[in-house]
């Protein structure tokens, strides 16, 4: 919550909040019969100068975010190390452990991201903003006392199955996160300014957050894949058949045709990367759809929830 409240503050009064209104006076080339470049004229579409002494008093918000984001991290990796030791086995064995592990990861995959591409490092708002919701669901909601395996989870794809599935859902949470910032920035800078398009000035470049998204997302979808082919494996031997058309089973298969859309979508020239980023977030959907709708309102073999 500190991290998320301190990106905000990054975001209002930052020196990145700045940037749409910065002293950008441009030189700009025209063809032939275009209106004559006034020299040291400002940029017909430059806005105001802003006093550069007000930057330095804020440049320390994006920082310390950062630096609060690495001890919750921190805390987060604490907690799910000390639910792994007192369970006796890996973290993954009810939604609560599933939500914590997966967020865990996403935090992970994020600071990694933040030190090796410090331009999309205002991503992060939305990043913290998407786990203080799903820890905060996790820790109010779906918290269960700490207890065995069902028996239909105890075999070593347990292990391959879920590890596998947590880690893509990470990937694709930070890409969600990735998607959204470039729709926004986007749309941004095409002239919309109803909704959450104004915050676009804040934002990185929107070509830098698709190609982040795009990325992350061709990470996701063969590991998602491969855990859901694990997921048939293991289904065979517990259960005898390789699919069921079991309702988890089923949005597994919805989450992985869309993201396989989006993939084909964003390599299709024809499609524009805002169509392929909405795509994305409709992915995202089914993924939350999957791991709260199914778990709560629906009955099948893989009603591990708990709740």
């Amino acid at each position: 919550m500190v991290a998320m409240l301190l990106h905000a503050a990054d975001f209002a009064f930052g020196p990145q909040s700045h940037v749409a209104r910065a002293a950008v006076r441009e030189r700009e080339l025209v063809g032939a019969g275009g209106p004559a470049v006034v020299e040291g004229a400002p940029h017909p579409y430059a806005a105001p100068e802003v006093e550069p002494s007000s930057e330095p008093r804020s440049r320390w918000l994006l920082p310390a975010a950062l630096i609060v984001t690495v001890v919750a991290g921190a805390a987060h990796l604490a907690t799910v190390l000390a639910r792994s030791l007192e369970a006796g086995r890996m973290p993954w064995g009810n939604m609560y452990e599933y939500v914590m592990t997966g967020t865990l990861l996403a935090t992970a995959i994020w600071l990694f991201m933040a030190v090796k591409k410090p331009g999309v490092r205002h991503l992060g708002l939305f990043l913290v903003l998407t786990q203080v919701l799903l820890t905060g669901v996790a820790g109010i909601v779906l918290r269960k006392p700490v207890a065995p395996l069902v028996p239909a989870l105890d075999s070593v794809w347990y292990v391959v199955h879920v590890g596998s599935i947590i880690t893509a859902t990470g990937l694709f949470l930070v890409g969600f996160a990735a998607s959204v910032m470039y729709l926004i920035r986007s749309g941004y800078d095409a002239g919309k300014r109803t909704w959450f398009y104004p915050y676009g000035r804040l934002l990185a470049n929107a070509e830098t957050a698709e190609r982040l998204s795009f990325r992350l997302h061709a990470l996701a979808f063969p590991i998602w894949t491969f855990g859901v082919a694990a997921g048939a494996v293991w289904a065979e031997a517990a259960w005898g058949r390789y699919w069921g058309w079991d309702p988890k089973e089923v949005w597994a298969f919805i989450s992985w045709v869309i993201y396989a859309g989006y993939l084909h979508a964003r390599a299709t020239p024809s499609v524009s990367k805002r169509t392929a980023a909405w795509i994305a977030v409709i992915g995202w959907l089914t993924m939350m759809m999957n791991l709260f709708g199914v778990n709560i309102f629906f009955t099948g073999l893989h009603s591990y929830g708990g709740v």
